[in-house]
């Protein structure tokens, strides 16, 4: 091996460890706190980690190995590699600042389903809109609320009409509720999970599993769907308190 090629390899290699373990760190702030299970594949959260951090950790190590050349001076080299870890930690921290503003911040319930709202979902002036206890984003993981009744037809009807623009019910701060005070509306809406086996035998067994994994029966708890970023996966409350179990990868649709 030449003494080029050696110093390449050993600089480039140097540095694929150290963004290995910034990687590392990212994934623990990504997969812990702002996309727990099941956000990170409700929100999409494994897609922008990988296509974030996988950029990062190889063109790193690929421009050292570039600039790695045995002909330079140590100093011009540790200039050039310092230079690569300055854009390398900015570029990552744009990237992290990306993925703070697509993080989940609520599992809110909406007339019928839940519904998975995310910061960028929320205008910042209307936030003010919002019950007190809400007019601040979480930052350290999803909370549950609840879309609270309409007031009369109007308000009803212009909900209606907005959503159909596309703009998302859960997302609006003036229509928060703490989700305790759903839980009439939450159980009213679910239906028997018998429903859903019949429609979806195929993941009977699946399904099946959830239940016993928190020691419920099947007439003890009832389901809704819950609307991610692009997909429908499947809630499963508990039929007395309407308190999430468990999610299933599972369209009820």
């Amino acid at each position: 091996m030449s003494v080029d090629l050696h110093r390449r390899l050993l600089w480039s290699g140097g540095h694929l460890l150290a963004s290995l373990l910034m990687a590392a760190a990212v994934a623990a702030l990504v997969f812990f706190l702002w996309f727990p299970h099941p956000y990170r594949d409700l929100s999409g959260g494994i897609k922008l980690f990988l296509i974030i951090v996988g950029v990062d950790v190889v063109l790193g190590p690929f421009a050292t190995m570039v600039v790695a050349s045995a002909k330079k001076s140590m100093r011009e080299l540790r200039m050039d590699i310092a230079l690569i870890a300055l854009l390398q930690m900015g570029a990552l921290g744009y990237g992290l600042w990306t993925v703070a503003q697509a993080r989940p911040v609520y599992m809110a319930f909406e007339v019928d389903r839940f519904r998975v709202v995310h910061a960028v979902d929320v205008a910042p002036t209307l936030l003010a809109l919002a019950p007190q206890e809400y007019r601040k984003l979480p930052m350290w993981g999803p909370r549950l609320i609840a879309v609270r009744p309409f007031v009369n037809n109007e308000e009803k009807m212009e909900v209606t009409m907005a959503a159909l623009s596309g703009a998302i019910i859960g997302a609006r701060p003036d229509l928060w509720m703490p989700y305790d005070d759903s839980t009439p509306a939450v159980l009213a809406e679910s239906k028997p999970v018998s429903d859903l086996l019949n429609r979806k035998p195929e993941y009977r067994a699946q399904i099946a599993g959830l239940i016993a994994g928190f020691q419920s029966s099947e007439n003890s708890v009832r389901y809704l769907p819950v609307a991610g970023r692009d997909l429908f996966w499947t809630v499963v409350v508990n039929a007395n308190t309407a308190e999430p179990l468990g999610y299933l990868p599972v369209d009820p649709y």
